[in-house]
């Protein structure tokens, strides 16, 4: 054996070194503990969601007329519009359904304001312009 060489191993052969497993040892802790923390304070119940909607406006200066047409909608339960010195609601508001406030001014303005569940959001507000 004198004429032999030895085999220097330069590398260890495990496969997962010990500080990536330390690391993803504390990271599954982590998500364990945020998950349950949440179940168990019930955070998740808590979050309030806000009425999406878009509106559009387009006039007839002849008439007198604002007319408020709804683009989309993901939550709202109802719509109030108040202008020109009247108010209109849109029940159940869905794509295409519109609603006409006659008996406008030049600088009157026109608030589109959506309703889901107890929040209230205004949408967009618009000036009229005759």
């Amino acid at each position: 054996m004198t004429g032999e060489k030895q085999k220097v191993q330069l590398f260890d052969d495990r496969a997962v070194s010990p500080v990536i497993g330390v690391i993803l040892m504390v990271a599954i802790t982590v998500i364990l503990a945020a998950v349950i923390g949440t179940f168990v304070l019930d955070l998740g119940d808590s979050v309030d969601q806000n009425p999406q909607a878009a509106v559009s406006f387009s006039e007839d200066p002849a008439a007198n007329e604002v007319t408020v047409r709804v683009d989309s909608v993901q939550r709202a339960d109802s719509m109030e519009i108040e202008g020109c010195s009247s108010t209109a609601t849109i029940s159940s508001p869905s794509a295409g359904a519109s609603q006409t406030l006659s008996g406008c001014s030049p600088g009157d303005e026109v608030t589109v304001t959506a309703i889901y569940e107890s929040n209230e959001i205004v949408l967009q507000s618009y000036e009229y312009e005759g």
